[in-house]
């Protein structure tokens, strides 16, 4: 811990000597979904996109694997000055066959857009909300490291859409950006260990309208500087009273309540970029969901990441950008437990990693990268351990992982 310690900054030591070098340019990339977004698009319909895959070694296991991610397909059309369409479909994992497990098909988002003047708008179908610094910007262009950080992976389950209503827009007279929308909320049926919030979800598919969830963000940006801080509130029961009162669990709009809360702040100047973000979920009824569906999941949980990003080559005169960065991260899915009933505690939930890595773009939309993930965690609750498998080697701690991938957009 004292290396990782005097790593950290020592790195932090030689960005701020480094002020008189270019803004590490990888920030949100101009594509055509963006350029629709901005209202500045010249074609009335556009086709945007993006993908990635990765190459992973996991040294512990002496196993790898290599998969295409995902693949995203963006349309979207303007139909006048006031109102447009966003519909975008990913794939994952390459294939979806019947009978086979893995892969995916779904709508990353559908919706219209409504503006109101030049600084307000409406939106209005599935959208995702502004939760993070990825939920909305997850090109993978935009981020370090082959993976996205897993703070907000699992404890912001990105990439999080859902159906509803949200109003945007920035103050005239300051540099101050804010969103509030009102979407479906989430089935505390999905709720699973060591997940969060994640399989709770319902993305647009048969989303429950009985329970509901409130968002709200409010960005600021001062010189150098750009922060943010965002909330969720939202019930978990869609069931109507009666099958709720049979569980044991509080129904309504807001029934059996869960609470996220986020903040960030970004710092670019010149060659360096970097990037902090901490997050909070409060579950206060996760005990009687326990009682209600046979699960073990946690009334608190947490997570937060430090990055330190270089660009070597920000004195080029080319677009193309070589970074190294340093990430930071800890997490704890298992940070408390419900006492009635009694939860199980799971160490190894309890997580820190290293990432070290590479990024090269050698133009702006295309991005090809390298990290090492080293991974520490807590100690395996034997309780936990239900029929392991005949070949299954003793859990290790500490694991190490190299990851290699690319990601476009366009």
């Amino acid at each position: 811990m004292n290396k990782f310690i005097g790593f950290v900054v020592l790195v932090f030591i030689s960005i701020s000597g480094q002020s008189q070098y270019r803004t590490q340019a990888q920030q949100l990339v101009l594509s055509s979904e963006d350029s629709l977004q901005a209202g500045i698009n010249n074609n009335k319909t556009v086709i945007s996109g993006y993908g990635s895959a990765l190459y992973q070694r996991n040294y512990n296991m002496k196993e790898s694997v290599i998969n295409l991610e995902r693949a995203v397909l963006f349309i979207g059309h303007q139909f006048n000055d006031k109102i447009a369409i966003f519909s975008e479909m990913e794939i994952e994992d390459a294939k979806v066959e019947g009978g086979s497990n893995g892969g995916e098909i779904s709508m990353e988002q559908a919706y219209l857009k409504f503006n109101l003047n030049p600084t307000q708008y409406i939106v209005a179908g599935l959208f995702v909300p502004r939760i993070g610094l990825l939920n909305e910007n997850h090109l993978p262009v935009n981020f370090n490291g082959v993976e996205r950080p897993m703070v907000e992976q699992m404890v912001i389950p990105a990439t999080w859409r859902e159906l509803g209503i949200g109003f945007y827009g920035s103050m005239n007279r300051a540099p101050v950006n804010y969103s509030l929308a009102i979407v479906n909320g989430l089935n505390s049926a999905g709720f699973e260990h060591g997940t969060g919030i994640r399989g709770g979800r319902s993305e647009g598919r048969n989303a429950s309208a009985n329970n509901l969830a409130v968002t709200a963000s409010l960005q600021y940006s001062w010189k150098d500087f750009k922060c943010q801080v965002a909330g969720y509130m939202g019930g978990t029961v869609g069931l109507n009273k009666k099958s709720a009162d049979s569980l044991g669990l509080n129904s309504g709009a807001f029934g059996t309540p869960v609470y996220l809360g986020e903040a960030d702040v970004q710092y670019n100047r010149n060659a360096i970029c970097i990037k902090a973000l901490g997050t909070f979920i409060n579950y206060p009824e996760a005990g009687k969901v326990n009682a209600a569906y046979a699960k073990n999941i946690a009334s608190a949980l947490y997570g937060g990441y430090v990055e330190f990003g270089y660009n070597w080559l920000y004195q080029s005169k080319t677009n193309a950008q070589f970074i190294s960065f340093a990430r930071a991260e800890v997490i704890d899915m298992n940070a408390k437990i419900p006492t009635a009933p009694k939860g199980i505690e799971d160490g190894t939930l309890k997580q820190s990693r290293l990432l070290l890595g590479i990024s090269y773009l050698p133009i702006p939309n295309v991005v090809i990268k390298a990290d090492v993930n080293m991974l520490s965690t807590g100690e395996q609750n034997p309780a936990l351990v239900i029929n392991p498998a005949p070949n299954a080697i003793p859990y290790k701690q500490n694991n190490t992982f190299l990851n290699i991938g690319f990601g476009y957009s366009f």
